[in-house]
């Protein structure tokens, strides 16, 4: 039991880390929103209705960093949790106190760098046949959803969009396909759905505007 921190900006290989060892289980905080009082929670031992050994998961907590300032101040009491609590950050500021911290004290963190091996030239094939053909497109997704990373995949899909509204800036359907990926992407940071899913959702948007 104890802390350990995830980061980096290959979220598929940490979530599937984090769930081989958290479990399906497990309580997920988001970091940007918790309070001080929610802090100090996440790290006491079990109550009559709380069990003990708990499993969470803390999600973005240096986006808040009043919170993240006062989890490193009392970061030597917050180690002896008997609790298995994961922070997972997607950047983490190493210039920071806290970062400085986690390191003087040995707390296990490791990295998850995002795989750059998507071919461009490929996701930017399957945006155009999105805009003729909305189930060819998602067949071809279909194709590659198992050994790519959906949010490069999508971050290349928007460069795309954005590279077509460049050479038509007066394009009505170009911004209407940037619209759809704004909700899109939003929709990716805010809700629990599978990023494949949502990626797919917005390829038969497209293949209708």
């Amino acid at each position: 039991m104890g802390i350990r921190v995830v980061y980096g900006d290959d979220r598929v290989g940490a979530e599937k880390a984090i769930k081989r060892e958290l479990g399906d289980e497990l309580e997920v905080f988001e970091g940007e929103n918790l309070s001080k009082e929610g802090l100090f929670g996440i790290f006491l031992g079990g109550t009559l209705f709380v069990p003990a050994e708990r499993k969470i998961l803390v999600k973005s907590l240096g986006e808040n960093r009043e919170i993240f300032e006062e989890f490193g101040e009392k970061l030597d009491e917050f180690a002896k949790t008997s609790n298995e609590v994961i922070i997972w950050e997607e950047k983490l500021d190493k210039r920071t106190a806290t970062y400085k911290k986690l390191k003087a004290a040995g707390v296990e963190m490791r990295e998850y760098k995002r795989d750059e091996a998507i071919d461009a030239r490929m996701v930017f094939g399957i945006y155009d046949l999105a805009l003729r053909d909305g189930d060819k497109a998602i067949c071809k997704i279909e194709e590659i959803e198992k050994t790519e990373d959906p949010y490069k995949f999508f971050g290349l899909l928007v460069a795309q969009a954005l590279k077509k509204l460049e050479w038509r800036p007066k394009g009505i359907k170009e911004k209407r396909v940037l619209l759809e990926l704004s909700k899109a992407d939003m929709l990716m940071k805010t809700s629990s759905m599978e990023p494949w899913l949502i990626v797919k959702m917005v390829i038969r948007q497209i293949s209708l505007l």
